[in-house]
């Protein structure tokens, strides 16, 4: 194959593998009456901040809108797992802080979040998974660029 072929193949494979994603963790998520991009907003907050993020923070970290993440954040709000609350030095600013109740809903799934990751990995090595860590890594970075207006070479 040549090399459109393979970029073609691997610009549709990552919509598709994004879309079969969403729709497992959705179905697994339903009972918790959860999205899959509210679980990815909290699931981003615990493992990128060690501190309550503001709603900027959190858009960047999760490649994002302001406006999508304080969509998201408002409704999970209203489900009681985290709080909106204004910066204690800038009311400008809202961050956003995980409850009690997150810590719950992690305890509940985190055998059936394991067993998602470990059963979509199986049988990709260690080798295969550096090389996609460091393709994706390109590729976050080219989207980057590309969003703020930057020419790729």
């Amino acid at each position: 194959m040549d090399a459109m072929a393979d970029r073609q193949f691997v610009f549709g494979s990552v919509q598709i593998v994004s879309n079969q994603m969403n729709t497992l963790l959705e179905r697994d998520l339903k009972e918790q009456d959860l999205t899959a991009k509210q679980w990815f907003l909290t699931a981003i907050i615990q493992k990128s901040f060690d501190y309550a993020p503001t709603i900027k923070e959190t858009a960047v970290a999760m490649g994002s809108s302001h406006q999508n993440v304080k969509q998201v954040a408002l409704k999970l709000a209203q489900k009681g797992f985290l709080t909106l609350e204004k910066d204690e030095k800038d009311a400008r600013v809202t961050r956003i802080k995980l409850t009690p109740k997150i810590d719950s809903f992690r305890k509940e799934t985190q055998f059936k979040a394991a067993n998602f990751i470990k059963n979509l990995f199986n049988g990709i090595s260690e080798d295969e998974m550096a090389a996609t860590r460091s393709v994706l890594e390109k590729m976050l970075s080219n989207l980057e660029k590309m969003e703020n207006g930057g020419q790729i070479k």
